[in-house]
């Protein structure tokens, strides 16, 4: 599993100042505030396609939820 600080643009990320479960919450729980955070990140799209890249399974990357990201996968294709 990679650490996102590793990447090479993460030390912009605003989810780094921000509870990490924000960007996991258990099943049905609210997305908005990690979404939030995202909409203001100056990396959302460098984050965005490494979650694709990476086929992350779980939380919020690049403002999208996995379902969503799914559904963007598909639609690509």
């Amino acid at each position: 599993m990679i650490q996102i600080e590793t990447l090479p643009w993460a030390s912009e990320a605003k989810c780094l100042q921000a509870d990490p479960d924000t960007f996991f919450p258990e099943k049905g729980g609210s997305t908005r505030e990690a979404k939030r955070i995202c909409a203001e990140c100056p990396v959302r799209s460098e984050c965005l396609e490494h979650a694709l890249e990476q086929d992350e399974k779980f939380g919020i990357w690049g403002g999208l939820s996995e379902r969503e990201r799914r559904k963007l996968k598909r639609l690509a294709s």
